[in-house]
This record gives structure tokens, C-alpha cells and sequence, in this order.
């Protein structure tokens, strides 16, 4: 058996697909299932049910390849051992990160680490936290970049920073002649939010105070999946949203306009990395670490965790 092997098994149990995984190996359909199959003889076991579509471990498969995932991850560290004491930064790093930070975090450091750590691939997708937990626990991704607390047990949170939270409120909304905001200057009624499953949404719904808050009376109800909807459904219609401080950075004045603050302490959202207990590729997080706080304004590094809104 050889660690080339175990990763086409990791592969298929990945993608659950022979084509699909073959294609992320690099490889032939007919060379990856050969392999498989090589496995598979033995150890005189049956590791998938091809009877099934898509492709499922078997429930010993499921614990062996359980198994071929820490070896790999350990001989991952040997690889990460020797490149370090050769002083080469080099690997692959697979990132789950949140819908309401990748379009605002994203552009603000990967250029910069990807030009400075040619040898590094980056494998971003966008995941919800629950997901970015599942797919930390099974190896599926090194670390994610979502909002903590968690306390998700066996997940590890490193602090990146903490990301004020303001209002968005439209022209013909009574808040708008405020200059600072409380939660409850907002009228549930009229705050519009994201859809169900984004940690952003319950952040809102706490920082309101919302628990069943009516909306029968309105002919429209309508929950977004990504916050530049929400904001162009406040600048178009009446309403008001909260926008994290990331996604305000660059905003042309007209848009400024309808920002509003909270009256301080501010509330804030901290933005972690997160990672599992049984991590590996430590060096590279580190650099990553680095470089994103490398990267973000000074006005955000100087933040303070004095009003955190809670996730859940």
C-alpha cells in the first residue's frame, strides 16, 4: 500500500465520483480505480459500494479511510519538517471561509501572499460555518475563516481581529435623521436580512434582540443570500440592514451617506481562524495568519472586543 494510493482513496471518498476524483488526482479514470481496487485486494476488504450513486464507503471503508486521512496528514508534517529546515515555503492549502467575508477579506491579501509564496496553492471556497466544521472534522479542508465564538469542541479559534458592525439605512427610513444608533431605533419590519443558514443573520437577530418579530403585515418578505442584495434593497427600497466593516472599505460617497453608527461600545463581530485540534500544516497557517493581518487597515487591527454580538 502507498501513500499515493491512500490519497485516491481520501479522493473518492472526497467526491464520491470515480471521473471527478480522478480528475483532482491528476489522474486516468481506469488508473484510479485500478488503485483502488489494488487496496481493496489487499486487504481483503471492500472500502466502496459501486452499487451505489454516488460512490459511498463501505462501514469499514469509512473508518480505514478515516485512517488513510491521518496518515497522510502526518506525512504532510514530515514534508512541512523538511521544507522548513530547507527554508522553502511550499504546499497546498485548502480554506473554507464564510460568504459574508470573502468578497471583503479575500481581495486584501491573497495577491499579496500568492506573489510573495509562489509555491503555495491556495484552495478557497466559500462555505457556511456549519459546514466549514463538518468539513474540518472529516480533513477536507486545513482551516477555515469565519465569525467566533464557536464552542465547537475540538475546533481551535485564533483571533484574527474584530469588525465593527453599522447600519444601512435607506433615505425614508426615520432612522436615517439619527446620528448615532441604538438596536432599538430599528423597526423589524423593516430590516432586511440574510437568508436562513449565514451566521451574519443570527448576529443581527441578537444585536436586535428579534425573536419572532412580526411580518405579516407586509405584502413582501424577502431574505437575501449575500449583503451587496441587502444593501441595494435599502438604497432602492425603504428599509435598513447591518453591514460588517470590511464591506463599507472603498464606498463611494453617495453610500457613506447611508451609513449610520451604533453608539459606543460599538457592537463587533471577531473573525477567527479556525482550525482542528488535530491541525497539521501549522507553518503555512502561521504565514497566512501573518500576511492577512499584514493586510487589513489599521482602523480594524485597532479594534477592541469590548461588545462582541454572539453567533448563536
Amino acid at each position: 500500500m502507498t501513500f499515493v494510493q491512500l490519497e485516491y482513496l481520501i479522493a473518492l471518498d472526497t467526491y464520491r465520483h470515480f471521473a471527478t476524483a480522478a480528475k483532482n488526482c491528476f489522474v486516468s479514470q481506469p488508473t484510479l480505480s485500478m488503485q483502488v481496487q489494488k487496496v481493496e485486494e489487499e486487504l481483503d476488504v471492500k472500502i466502496f459500494d459501486r452499487s451505489k450513486q454516488p460512490v459511498i464507503p463501505t462501514e469499514l471503508g469509512a473508518e480505514l479511510i478515516e485512517q488513510a486521512r491521518k496518515i497522510i496528514a502526518e506525512k504532510n508534517v514530515m514534508d512541512e519538517l523538511v521544507n522548513l529546515k530547507k527554508g522553502i515555503v511550499t504546499g497546498e492549502l485548502k480554506i473554507g471561509i464564510i460568504p459574508t467575508l470573502a468578497p471583503y477579506l479575500l481581495p486584501l491579501f491573497v495577491q499579496r501572499f500568492t506573489g510573495k509564496y509562489p509555491l503555495v496553492r491556495l484552495v478557497v471556497n466559500e462555505l457556511t460555518t456549519d459546514n466549514i466544521v463538518t468539513q474540518l472534522r472529516a480533513g477536507k479542508i486545513d482551516m477555515g475563516i469565519l465569525v467566533t465564538p464557536l464552542q465547537e469542541p475540538g475546533i481551535k479559534e485564533h483571533v484574527l481581529f474584530y469588525e465593527e458592525l453599522m447600519a444601512y439605512v435607506s433615505k425614508k427610513n426615520a432612522a436615517y435623521k439619527k446620528t448615532y444608533m441604538l438596536p432599538q431605533d430599528i423597526d423589524p419590519n423593516k430590516l432586511w436580512l440574510l437568508e436562513e443558514g449565514h451566521c451574519f443573520r443570527s448576529q443581527i437577530v441578537n444585536l436586535c434582540e428579534l425573536r419572532k418579530a412580526s411580518r405579516e403585515a407586509s405584502h413582501f418578505d424577502y431574505e437575501a443570500g449575500s449583503i451587496e442584495t441587502l444593501k441595494r434593497m435599502v438604497e432602492l427600497n425603504d428599509g435598513i440592514t447591518i453591514l460588517p466593516e470590511l464591506a463599507t472599505l472603498g464606498m463611494p460617497a453617495k453610500q457613506l451617506a447611508l451609513i449610520r453608527y451604533f453608539k459606543r461600545p460599538a457592537p463587533m463581530r471577531e473573525v477567527s481562524i479556525v482550525v482542528h485540534r488535530d491541525f497539521v500544516k501549522k507553518r503555512l497557517i502561521q504565514i497566512l495568519q501573518d500576511e492577512i493581518m499584514a493586510s487589513i487597515p489599521e482602523k480594524i487591527d485597532l479594534n477592541k472586543n469590548k461588545y462582541v454580538v454572539p453567533v448563536s
